[in-house]
């Protein structure tokens, strides 16, 4: 949970002033987040793989929490998430062997935090 814990509050208070500063438009990512998660022929827990092996992509480590986190309130596996990460490496290659362990270390953390 280290990791997780520790992106989460790196980004919380810069989150608030940000939203405090553009709210409408914090607002509005907000809207379009839950539209795109939303379940529909594709699961949750698919396309927070999907976001997942994009958040390995753009190596974002708050994006990596999130979806990760998502992934796992989601019932995902971690053979899934195992198997989003190959796919991340073959379309990144070397960059997809650094952070794609990274999002597995965050999917234990969160499916640990949520067994606790």
């Amino acid at each position: 949970m280290e990791h997780m814990h520790e992106v989460r509050e790196e980004l919380r208070q810069p989150a608030i002033d940000l939203r405090s500063l553009i709210p409408d438009v914090m607002k509005g990512y907000a809207e379009v987040s839950r539209a795109a998660m939303g379940e529909g022929e594709l699961s949750r827990a698919v396309k927070e793989l999907v976001a997942l092996a994009i958040a390995i992509t753009r190596e974002c480590d708050g994006c990596i929490v999130a979806h990760s986190r998502g992934a796992a309130q989601q019932g995902a596996t971690r053979q899934q998430v195992g198997e989003v990460v190959g796919v991340a490496i073959l379309m990144n290659g070397g960059p997809g062997t650094v952070w794609g362990p990274r999002a597995l270390r965050s999917f234990d953390e969160a499916v640990a935090a949520r067994e606790s």
